[in-house]
C-alpha cells in the first residue's frame, strides 16, 4: 500500500491536471520540476493546508505573467483585461484552493478524513519555501508550453 505521502504526491499531481483542465481548458503536463525563470513581475505562490489524519500544506508556484495568463483563462479575458494585483491573487488562491480541495476530498474518501484552512497568496522575487526537518517535501513540476509550475506539497511527519 502506498504511503501517505505517495498517496498526497499523487493525488497532487491528478489535482493539478484536472482543475486546469476542467477549469482553465489548460494542458499540463507533468516533468522534472525546474526553477522557474526569473520573471521581473516576480513569483506568486498560493497555499492551502490540510489538517486532520493527513496534515501538511500544498503550495502551487508560477511567475506572475503565468499567473496572468492562468487568470485570464479563469475569468475569461483576454490578459491585457487582466490590471489588478487583485484579480492575479485571487485567482491563485482559488485555484490553489480547487487544487488541495481535489486532494482532500479524495484523503476522505480515502478514509483519511482532514479539514482545509484558509487559501493565503505570496508575492515576491526568488521565493522559496522551507519546511522544518519534521515535514516530508515532495516536489512536482508540470509545464504548459513555455511556462512552468511548481507544485511542492509539506507532509507533516508522523512517524516521529
Amino acid at each position: 500500500m502506498p504511503t501517505q505521502i505517495e498517496q498526497i504526491d499523487e493525488l497532487t499531481r491528478e489535482a493539478v491536471k484536472e482543475v486546469f483542465q476542467s477549469m482553465l481548458s489548460m494542458e499540463v503536463n507533468p516533468e522534472a520540476p525546474t526553477p522557474l525563470r526569473q520573471d521581473t513581475g516576480g513569483q506568486i505562490i498560493g497555499s492551502v493546508g490540510f489538517i486532520g489524519e493527513a496534515t501538511g500544506i500544498v503550495y502551487l508556484y508560477a511567475n506572475v505573467s503565468f499567473a496572468k495568463v492562468l487568470t485570464s483563462r479563469m475569468l475569461g479575458i483576454s490578459v491585457a483585461e487582466v490590471d489588478a494585483d487583485d484579480m492575479v491573487t485571487d485567482a491563485v488562491g482559488e485555484i490553489s484552493n480547487m487544487v488541495v480541495g481535489y486532494v482532500k476530498s479524495r484523503l476522505c474518501d480515502r478514509g483519511m478524513h482532514c479539514t482545509l484552512t484558509i487559501p493565503s497568496v505570496v508575492r515576491g522575487q526568488e521565493l522559496k519555501v522551507e519546511g522544518s526537518n519534521q515535514v516530508i517535501r515532495r516536489v512536482i513540476g508540470f509545464r504548459n508550453c513555455q511556462d512552468h509550475l511548481l507544485a511542492e506539497v509539506l507532509l507533516k511527519n508522523s512517524e516521529e
